[in-house]
């Protein structure tokens, strides 16, 4: 049985297509390098200036100098660039990357985004992920359904600062794939095991949900 991170990592890493250049934000999307195929013809990009990234390989020895969003060391590929923040925003600001996954504290029926700031903790600021949002055609949120304290992170409407409003194309948890759409959120796929009315219960948010066409992952 795959674990609730494996188990959004093994799905979204089905929505990233051949020649895509593909951005990876803090956190779990970083992971998604172990999840797509060997075969899988993609660019990965770093906003601090890399496109070309790969896992380190095991064993090893890191280039200090190359790390992906998260600060975590690691490799490239064949062909890979390597260039100034400077130049790294400047493909985001003129929508040269596909798609990127980000994680989320909240995310609401309009598909807007909150992942930064928690009032009364400390953040270190937005960072990239304003610019990622606002500029890439496809955001992905990979996320938890629900914090610690059971209560859901899919909302009505987003009550933390906003990262960046109407900007999510897909919501990507362990129970579900929910589509944003004009007329809301619509349930893509549902987890092996789970029934639709469990599914509802663990969401603020109303969802649109056709049993005759959703998937199972």
């Amino acid at each position: 049985m795959p674990s609730d991170q494996e188990r959004i990592l093994a799905r979204a890493a089905r929505e990233i297509l051949p020649g895509q250049i593909v951005n990876l934000g803090i956190g779990l999307p970083t992971r998604l390098f172990h999840y797509m195929p060997d075969d899988l013809e993609v660019l990965v990009h770093s906003e601090n200036g890399v496109l070309g990234c790969q896992p380190l390989a095991d064993g090893s020895t890191p280039d200090y100098e190359m790390i992906d969003s998260g600060g975590a060391y690691i490799g490239t590929r064949p062909g890979a660039s390597v260039f100034d923040s400077a130049l790294s925003f400047a493909m985001i600001r003129r929508s040269r990357v596909d798609v990127t996954f980000m994680g989320a504290f909240e995310v609401d029926e309009q598909g807007n985004l909150a992942n930064w700031k928690i009032p009364g903790k400390f953040s270190p600021g937005i960072g990239g992920a304003m610019e990622l949002a606002q500029k890439v055609e496809k955001l992905v949120v990979l996320c938890s359904h629900n914090d610690k304290h059971g209560n859901s992170k899919i909302l009505k409407q987003c009550r933390l600062p906003l990262t960046a409003p109407r900007c999510v194309s897909l919501i990507v948890t362990e129970k579900a794939v929910m589509e944003v759409t004009d007329e809301g959120l619509v349930v893509r796929d549902i987890a092996e095991g789970l029934d639709v009315a469990t599914l509802r219960a663990a969401t603020e948010a109303e969802l649109i949900i056709d049993e005759s066409r959703i998937g199972r992952f």
